[in-house]
């Protein structure tokens, strides 16, 4: 007995101990483990949460086809107020930036050295007429005179050169009143069309030369007035045939609003295409009765060329860009989500028109929340708020 239980054997069974303690932890940890493993295996059974959109459906209908461009207004005239005589000016008006109608006075000029040639022409033409009436007295006697025989040919040529001389002088001398008239006229500056006045130029008290380089005054008829835009080449033909028919509309809206504030008709069409751009000049005509349109301004401008009928047509906000293009979540009827790759031809507003195949009336499209979808997701339908 004593031999059983050696210092040997109390080792290997102290060693077996521990080797079976390790063991047991071991497969304790696997246990564990393995159903750690499980408990995530188990939750992925359950279905997704369904992602809230709000959607819209796909619409059919009538819209207009339009070109639209960035156009620049241009006054209908533009006139650059100059002085036809040289003088000193003593009145001015107007108000900057006002209003001004065709005949109102805009500058007075002195006007005392031009009374004062208008009065000496006056006296000049009166001699000159006595000098014609004279002469032309004389050259009847003498026709007498030459009808009787008792003057000769050459005596009556001679009053005959001077009745005509005088007659010509006489003329000159109307000539030149006429011109001393003008030249006092020329001393009230009025306005040569209806239109708004800019800032004078020149005060009263300075010295003003005839069509001197720089203007008195610049102004510019804005009733009508003109708006200028560029459309494409490939747009040209069309416009010119529907210009043959009838006079083409064209709206303008200011920047950041869809609301027209004028509306008007093409008027002019260049003659020739930018071959730089690619792009042909435009000119069209408004009444701007009420001043909407100012020179310089810039607008947007839409031409309406005819109605396209039964365009399929979404809301621009549904539309997803991709790496393929552009296409939008369809909500199908079993509440997920399916991709559709579709073309845009224009944008009309707030709407955007399909090229036809790719939507169909009534379909509904993600218009809010698609950033937190994917192919084949569930979702649940809200409205505004909710989604």
């Amino acid at each position: 007995m004593a031999s059983a239980f050696r210092p040997s054997n109390r080792i290997f069974l102290a060693f077996a101990l521990v080797v079976v303690l390790a063991a047991g932890g071991a497969a304790t940890y696997l246990i564990k483990d393995s159903r750690a493993k499980e408990s995530p295996a188990k939750g992925a059974g359950k279905p997704p949460a369904s992602v809230p959109v709000m959607v819209a459906a796909v619409g059919q209908q009538t819209l207009a086809v339009r070109i639209q461009a960035i156009g620049n207004v241009e006054a209908y005239t533009t006139v650059a107020v100059k002085a036809r005589i040289d003088g000193q000016i003593l009145e001015v008006n107007f108000q900057e930036g006002k209003e001004v109608k065709k005949g109102d006075i805009l500058f007075r000029i002195d006007p005392r050295p031009f009374e004062a040639a208008l009065r000496q022409s006056e006296a000049q033409a009166l001699r000159d007429v006595a000098s014609r009436d004279q002469a032309a007295s004389q050259e009847r006697r003498y026709q007498e005179l030459l009808d009787k025989n008792f003057v000769s040919k050459d005596a009556y040529a001679q009053f005959r050169t001077n009745a005509a001389t005088a007659e010509a002088t006489s003329k000159a001398s109307q000539a030149a009143l006429e011109n001393a008239k003008l030249n006092l006229d020329y001393t009230i500056i009025r306005s040569p069309v209806n239109g708004f006045v800019g800032r004078a130029l020149l005060q009263a008290g300075n010295m003003v030369k005839a069509n001197d380089t720089l203007p008195l005054v610049v102004i510019n008829q804005v009733k009508p007035v003109y708006v200028g835009f560029a459309i494409p080449e490939t747009q040209l033909q069309v416009v010119r045939d529907l210009m043959r028919k009838n006079p083409l509309s064209v709206e303008v809206t200011a920047p950041g609003t869809d609301k027209p504030i004028a509306t008007g008709r093409i008027a002019f069409v260049d003659n020739a295409v930018d071959q730089t751009t690619g792009t042909i000049k435009v000119r069209a005509i408004f009444d701007n009765a009420d001043t909407q349109l100012w020179p310089g301004q810039f607008v947007t401008v839409r031409v309406k060329l005819y109605d396209q009928e039964n365009a399929i047509v979404v809301q621009s906000r549904a539309l997803q860009t991709g790496p393929n293009g552009q296409f939008v979540y369809v909500v199908k009827p079993d509440m997920t989500a399916e991709v559709r790759k579709v073309v845009v031809t224009r944008s009309e507003g707030d709407l955007s028109v399909l090229a036809e195949g790719a939507l169909a009336k009534g379909e509904k499209v993600v218009v809010r929340g698609a950033l937190r979808l994917a192919p084949g997701s569930k979702v649940v339908i809200q409205d505004g708020a909710g989604a």
